[in-house]
C-alpha cells in the first residue's frame, strides 16, 4: 500500500521526551500514515481530513472537545498501556468514536517489578545498598574512618 491509502494517525511526536518511541513508530508505519501533532497543527484543515485514529502514548497527544471537533474522520483512538482512566469516555463515544487499549500489554513487567519489589524487601536490599554507599555509620553510628573502603568485600555486600 502507498502511503497516501494508509489511514492517518495522529500522535504528538515521534522521539523525544514525550513522543512515540522509534521502533513502536517503525511499527506503526507499517499499517499507517502517521501524522504528528506539530505537522497537523500546521496544516489543519488538510490533515483533519486524513486522521482516521489517534494514538495516545503516555497519555499524550491530550483528547479533549476542541480536538475531536476537529477530527471529522476520526474512528478511533487507541491508547497504549493499560487503563482509560486520563480519557473522558463519555465525551469521546459521543462522537461516535471508540477508545481501545493494551491491557495485557505491561503484565510481565508487572509481574517482574512485583517479584523485585518482594525480592529486595525480603533480602533487605534497599538497607544493604545504603549500607555499601554510605558505611556502617549510617545506621550504627559507627564513625566510617574505621572501616577498610578497599576491601573488596564491599564489592558483594548483601549478595
Amino acid at each position: 500500500m502507498a502511503e497516501e491509502e494508509l489511514p492517518g494517525v495522529l500522535i504528538l511526536d515521534i522521539g523525544g521526551t514525550h513522543g512515540v518511541l522509534e521502533d513502536l513508530a517503525a511499527l506503526l508505519k507499517k499499517h499507517f500514515h502517521l501524522i504528528t501533532m506539530k505537522e497537523f497543527l500546521g496544516n489543519k484543515k488538510e490533515m483533519s481530513k486524513k486522521i482516521q485514529s489517534v494514538f495516545v502514548f503516555e497519555c499524550r497527544p491530550t483528547i479533549d472537545r476542541e480536538l475531536l471537533e476537529s477530527l471529522p474522520n476520526l474512528k478511533v483512538i487507541g491508547n497504549s498501556g493499560v487503563g482509560v482512566d486520563h480519557l473522558d469516555l463519555k465525551m469521546i463515544s459521543s462522537f461516535g468514536v471508540k477508545v481501545t487499549n493494551t491491557p495485557h500489554a505491561v503484565a510481565d513487567p508487572t509481574a517482574d517489578i512485583g517479584m523485585a519489589l518482594m525480592l529486595a524487601s525480603a533480602r533487605r536490599l534497599v538497607e544493604g545498598n545504603v549500607l555499601n554507599f554510605l558505611g556502617p555509620s549510617y545506621f550504627f553510628g559507627i564513625p566510617h574512618f574505621c572501616f577498610d573502603r578497599d576491601d573488596r568485600s564491599d564489592l558483594i555486600f548483601g549478595m
